[in-house]
C-alpha cells in the first residue's frame, strides 16, 4: 500500500527544484529493526517514483529522522543502523503530539503502531469524584461508558494536535503514512482482542492487591494511556481537522491468517515488552516477574483467535497535506 500510495499520490513535481535532499521521518520509531525496514521500503518507493517520471538523473539524497520520546534508547538505535543504508540518519527526541521540525521541511512522515498511545491518561479516569473514575480497572474496554468517552475525547484532542503539527512540518505535496491498530466498525470495545489482554493484566494486578502485594490505591490510580479507534472515528477526525486529504485507506486482518491459539508465552512476552516500562514506573520493578507469571497463567488455554476476539485490524492511511 505504501509503494502504491507513493507511486500514485506523491507530488514530487511540487517539491523545490533547488533542493536535492529528500527528508523522511519515522514517528515513534522505538529501537528495533522494524524502523529500518520501513524507511528502506519508503526510500525504494520514492526512487521508483523518480525513475517513473524520467528523473533518474535527479535522484535525491535521503535524510531520515528517527523520532521517539527522550527516554528512548537512541544509542541502541544508532548502534544497529544498517551499514548498507542509503540515507543520513538523525535522531529527534520529543513527543509527536507537539512540534518536532521546522515548517515545510519533511516530504514523507511515517508512523506505525504508534498512534494508539495517548499523550496522557484522561484526567477524569483517575479522579475519585468523576463519573469516569476507572476503579479496579486499568483500561476502558470493559469499563462504563463514561470511561470510554473520556478516552475517546483524549484521543480526539491528541489526533487534532498531531495532524495540526504535521501539517506545519510537511512540504506541499508531501504525505503522511499511518499504520494504526484499529477496532472494526460496529464491534463493541469489550470484544477487542487487545482490550481482553489489557483486562487480564488488570485482573492480575487486582489479585495481587487482594493478596497485599501492592495496594488497592495503586491499582485504582493506574490506567493505560492507550486508545484503539475505529476506522469511522479516524476518518471523522481527519476530515474534521481539515489539514489533510485521505488519498488511500485500507484495512487488513493479519490475525485471520492464523487459525491456531496464540502461544501464551509469546503473548506474555509481547505484553511485557509493551507495558513493562509503564508498570515499573508506577508500581516499581519488584512486581514485574510475579505479575507476568500470573498473566501467563491467565492466558494459558485462552483462545484469543476465536470469533469474538480476532476482530482487531490494522488501518492503513495515506494522507496528503492540503
Amino acid at each position: 500500500m505504501i509503494h502504491e500510495s507513493i507511486a500514485e499520490k506523491l507530488d514530487i513535481e511540487k517539491f523545490s527544484p533547488t533542493s536535492n535532499t529528500f527528508r523522511i521521518a519515522d514517528l515513534g520509531c522505538s529501537v528495533g529493526p522494524n524502523t529500518y525496514i520501513a524507511m528502506q521500503n519508503i526510500i525504494e518507493a520514492v526512487e521508483e517514483k523518480y525513475k517513473s517520471k524520467g528523473l533518474e538523473s535527479q535522484l535525491p539524497e535521503f535524510q531520515v529522522f528517527f523520532n521517539d520520546h527522550v527516554t528512548s534508547d537512541f544509542n541502541t538505535l544508532f548502534t544497529f543502523l544498517p551499514p548498507e543504508r542509503r540515507y543520513f540518519a538523525t535522531g529527534v527526541p520529543g513527543s509527536f503530539y507537539g512540534r518536532l521540525f521546522p515548517k515545510s521541511c519533511i516530504h514523507i512522515m511515517h508512523a506505525s503502531y504508534a498512534l494508539q498511545w495517548l499523550s496522557k491518561v484522561p484526567e477524569e479516569v483517575a479522579d475519585k469524584d468523576s463519573a469516569a473514575w476507572n476503579k479496579g480497572r486499568i483500561y476502558y474496554s470493559s469499563a462504563p461508558v463514561e470511561v470510554a468517552n473520556a478516552y475517546a475525547a483524549q484521543y480526539a484532542k491528541d489526533m487534532d494536535n498531531f495532524l495540526n503539527n504535521r501539517a506545519k512540518e510537511i512540504v506541499a505535496g508531501g504525505m503522511l503514512l499511518l499504520i494504526m491498530i484499529s477496532n472494526p466498525d460496529g464491534i463493541h470495545r469489550s470484544q477487542m482482542g487487545c482490550g481482553v489482554m489489557y483486562d487480564k493484566v488488570g485482573s492480575s494486578l487486582v489479585d495481587m492487591a487482594k493478596e497485599g502485594l501492592i495496594s488497592e490505591a495503586q491499582v485504582d490510580s493506574f490506567n493505560l494511556p492507550v486508545y484503539t479507534a475505529s476506522p469511522k472515528e479516524v476518518i471523522c477526525l481527519v476530515e474534521r481537522n481539515g489539514c489533510f486529504g485521505i488519498e488511500r485507506m485500507m484495512t487488513t486482518h493479519p490475525q485471520l491468517r492464523n487459525d491456531d491459539n496464540v502461544d501464551e508465552q509469546i503473548c506474555s512476552m509481547s505484553m511485557r515488552a509493551a507495558l513493562e516500562g509503564l508498570i515499573t514506573e508506577h508500581f516499581g520493578s519488584e512486581i514485574i516477574d510475579e505479575l507476568f507469571d500470573r498473566f501467563h497463567k491467565e492466558v494459558a488455554g485462552f483462545n484469543l483467535m476465536d470469533s469474538r476476539h480476532k476482530k482487531g485490524i490494522l488501518l492503513l492511511l495515506a494522507l496528503k497535506r492540503k
